[in-house]
């Protein structure tokens, strides 16, 4: 455990393919199954406002990154910008974010084996975290590699689905539920079938499918070259959202009429089967199935980065500060994988609920990091503006952007707190907050003292 800085050997291609695995998960391959039945085709549309808020999110989190040499994540940001309590409870929120999507892709890893196999939930989630946690524990590279592949895999996916979906549309082919047709889009109820409450209900899905993208920004302390690399990622959301996320969906609900669809399958799987290709509905399962493991293989990197970093800033034990010989971060990698087996504790006890409770108290949390980046980049441009005139990564459209998107972000906790479903969640979710705020551990003299830029080089 002699090792005290993390390596970076993130190359351009990994950091491209994380940005896009970032972007297709768990939420978009399991959870729009459950959206698609809460709006209806008018679900594109909060696949698309929810998408260009989290692309401002990404740029202004760029340009934070790049704007001062020593940021490894946005906890060093939020300490900078808004003190060391705000960094603590910002950070430790982040590692309890991705502990929850974690939790939820273990849990949609037990739902897909089941696909093919009889046997409990839990059983392939502990597998899958055990495998994972052997291949972290070597080097951030192999991180990089599982990523590029696993991503690989859902970009070819996603391709040949609508591939397969505009030569369906064009021969006008008929499976067992009608005609795969754009008419589909409106003849089944409209556009919004349940209503604007249906549409509004939607986002909180929605803003779980979008969980990850900011892995690009946690990465950067592992990249070999985030000048280059940061904004290139970045640049490209928006064309992956409308392509991966509203391309992929359009499609889906030509082929399927969204009555078709139910909150408990993959649409992506319930597809391929209405198409009349079995073999090729075992395929695409087997391709959700390595998109939970992939991001729940994102979830172990961000957890271990992030409780590493907390124990570097001395707001949490050294202990998690060590790095093995492989410049990996053993110690809270083994930590934030043993609280992610929870998850499969969670499937065992309530199978039908588990998937909903912790994508909802994912969401809320995400919302809280998201919210600190954008308030960091008002005080970035308010008391640094001689960094912001230099910058070569500008974000387009602040500050009005920031307080148009922090709103949005209100608005979805309202809908949260109406809605009787995700409720429970977002009125449990503060007393996290709460505690975090009193453990706040007060820094020592010598911390005071020191600099952001000073502990982390």
């Amino acid at each position: 455990m002699a090792q005290s800085e993390l390596k970076r050997e993130l190359a351009n291609r990994h950091v491209q393919l994380i940005a896009i695995g970032g972007t297709i998960g768990t939420g978009l391959f399991l959870g729009s199954g459950k959206a698609i039945q809460q709006a209806g085709p008018s679900i594109m549309i909060t696949y698309l406002i929810v998408g260009i808020a989290v692309f401002f999110v990404m740029r202004a989190l760029g340009e934070l990154l790049l704007s001062k040499a020593g940021y490894q994540s946005f906890t060093d940001i939020a300490e900078d910008y808004l003190g060391p309590r705000a960094a603590f409870i910002t950070g430790w929120t982040y590692w309890f974010c991705w502990i929850m999507t974690a939790m939820a892709d273990v849990i949609a890893v037990g739902v897909y084996v089941q696909y093919w196999f009889d046997i409990p939930q839990w059983v392939p989630a502990i597998a899958c975290l055990v495998i994972l946690l052997g291949l972290n524990l070597l080097t951030v590279k192999n991180f990089g590699e599982l990523e590029f592949w696993f991503a690989l895999i859902k970009v070819i996916t996603i391709l040949a689905l609508i591939g397969i979906g505009v030569i369906l549309l064009v021969m006008g082919f008929k499976t067992d539920a009608g005609s795969v047709t754009v008419r589909n889009l409106w003849e089944h109820g409209g556009v919004f079938p349940n209503g604007v409450k249906g549409f509004l209900f939607s986002f909180q899905m929605v803003v779980f499918a979008y969980v990850g993208v900011e892995l690009v920004g946690v990465s950067a302390a592992e990249t070999s070259n985030p000048e280059k690399n940061i904004p290139s990622a970045i640049n490209k959301i928006p064309l992956r959202i409308l392509f991966f996320y509203v391309g992929a969906l359009f499609v889906l609900l030509c082929i399927n009429p969204w009555t078709e669809l139910n909150a408990s399958e993959s649409p992506f799987v319930k597809t391929f089967s209405l198409v009349g290709i079995p073999i090729a509905a075992g395929i695409i399962n087997f391709v959700v199935l390595t998109s939970a493991a992939s991001a729940c293989n994102s979830g172990m990197f961000s957890t271990s980065r992030i409780l590493y970093n907390l124990g570097k800033n001395k707001q949490a034990s050294t202990h998690f500060s060590k790095l093995n010989k492989n410049h990996v971060p053993a110690n809270s990698l083994f930590i934030s994988t043993l609280v992610i087996s929870a998850g499969a504790l969670l499937s065992k006890l309530i199978p039908e609920q588990a998937f909903g409770i912790v994508t909802t108290i994912s969401a809320i949390c995400f919302i809280w990091v998201w919210g600190v980046v954008l308030v960091c980049h008002i005080k970035y441009k308010k008391t640094r503006p001689e960094l912001q005139a230099a910058s070569k990564f500008k974000a387009p459209l602040t500050p009005a952007i920031n307080y148009v998107v922090l709103a949005l972000f209100a608005a979805i906790l309202i809908i949260m707190l109406i809605a009787e479903e995700t409720r429970p969640a977002l009125l449990f979710t503060p007393l996290w907050f709460v505690l975090l705020y009193i453990l706040y551990p007060r820094p020592s003299k010598r911390v005071k003292e020191g600099s952001i830029a000073t502990d982390i080089k």
